[in-house]
Parts: structure tokens; sequence; C-alpha cells
């Protein structure tokens, strides 16, 4: 009997493939943010040759969605069609995270262990925070869930607080201290931040595709974060 792999042949075992292709690339993602966080806490660079691999593994995953959903996109309903256009913007955001971490980690291997601890705890803690927003995504996009989404939302917050904080000790730099490696871990930094961007517009993509509704469109308040009033403004929608 051949154990070759199925390949599926109706709209809806294509659309399904596809779904699981996309919460492979999350997963994939993930793992690489993970390895970047470890990389740098260790200071070990051979940690961070799995980066690549997974990076790799983006791009065919990234060829593999956007040929699938072009072939299949007339045939099916305008659910499924809503569906696999979030499909296609995922693997567009995740592919450029894949690129990212890749830029973060080749610089991490080579100037790594002459990066500051204090900038080292805090990349470190970025890469984390990364890897949790990735796999938020990941299970918002799986289980329909719009409050993991919304929690995407606000772990982009710490995202930023990180970086400015990196930025101003080494672009300020109040104290007159030697900075080492400044131009590697700015560079670091903003790949970092970048990529939960790219988380953050994944977790909005879900809150449009689980609500209708947009994030982008919600008009945002001084005094009340962006989750808060996509919330409000949901609520109110469902009302009328």
């Amino acid at each position: 009997m051949s154990t070759a792999e199925t390949v599926p042949t109706t709209p809806d075992a294509i659309c399904a493939q596809l779904h699981e292709q996309t919460l492979q690339a999350c997963r994939v993602a993930r793992i690489a943010a993970g390895i970047v966080a470890e990389g740098i806490a260790t200071g070990v660079p051979s940690l961070l040759d799995g980066v690549r691999e997974r990076e790799k593994e983006l791009d065919t995953l990234d060829r593999v969605i956007d040929q699938g959903v072009t072939a299949i996109i007339t045939q099916v309903s305008e659910a499924q069609a809503r569906e696999l256009l979030a499909c296609l913007k995922f693997i567009i955001d995740l592919e450029r995270v894949g690129d990212l971490l890749l830029n973060c980690s080749n610089r991490a291997a080579a100037v790594g262990s002459r990066i500051e601890l204090r900038d080292i705890r805090d990349l470190t803690l970025m890469a984390s925070r990364l890897e949790k927003m990735l796999g938020d995504v990941h299970d918002a996009f799986s289980q329909r869930d719009l409050n993991r989404a919304l929690s995407v939302l606000r772990s982009d917050a710490e995202l930023d607080r990180l970086r400015n904080l990196i930025f101003l000790r080494h672009l300020e730099n109040q104290e007159n201290a030697p900075r080492q490696e400044s131009f590697h871990v700015l560079f670091m930094t903003q790949a970092l931040e970048r990529a939960g961007d790219h988380a953050k517009n994944l977790a909005e993509e879900v809150c449009h595709l689980v609500s209708g509704h947009s994030v982008r469109h919600v008009l945002r308040a001084y005094d009340k974060p962006v989750e808060q009033m996509f919330i409000e403004d949901l609520r109110r929608r469902q009302k009328m």
C-alpha cells in the first residue's frame, strides 16, 4: 500500500490544508523567535543556526500558500474566500518575521559575546515576548479567539517600551558610559520591534476575521487603549 500523502482535490479539503499550512507557519515563526531568545541569552552562536532553517521553511510555506490560494479562491464560498485571504495576509507577515529574525540572529551570532548584559537582558525579553505573541496569534487564528488576539495588541506595547529603553541607553547615553556594539544592538532591537508589528498585524487580521470589523477603523481616544475602543465599538455595532 502506498504511503504517499493524499493530495486534497475538493475546495473544502484544499481550504482546510491551506488553513493548516498557515498555522504551521505560525508555529515555525514562534520556534524561530524562541531560538533567537535562547541564543541571545546564552551567547551560544550555534543555537542560532536553527533560525536559518526556520526562515527557509517559511519561504517554502509562503510559496505554497500563495499558489494554493490563487488556484482555489474563485471556486469557494464568500466565507471561505475571506479565510483564504486571511491565510495569504498571514503568510506575508510571517515570512517577513522570518527575515527579521534571521537578520537579528546573524548579528547576535557575530557580536553576541560583546553585547552588554543589560542589552542581552532586554533583547532576550523582546524575543521572548515576540515568541509568546506569535503563539497567541496561532491560537487566536486556530480557535477564532478574539480575546487572545487582543492580548497580542496589548503585548506590542511592551516591545515598544523595551525598544525605547535600548534606544535611549545607546543614543542619549546620559550616563556618558562606554557602549559596546551599539550599531548591531540597535539594528537587532529594531528588527525585533518590527517583527512585533507584524505579529500585531496578524492579531488585527484575526479581529477582522472573527468580528467583521477592522481595529484600524476604530477611532482612537487619548484616554483609552485601541483594544478597549475596538471592543466598545464592536458591542455598539451588535446593538444596532
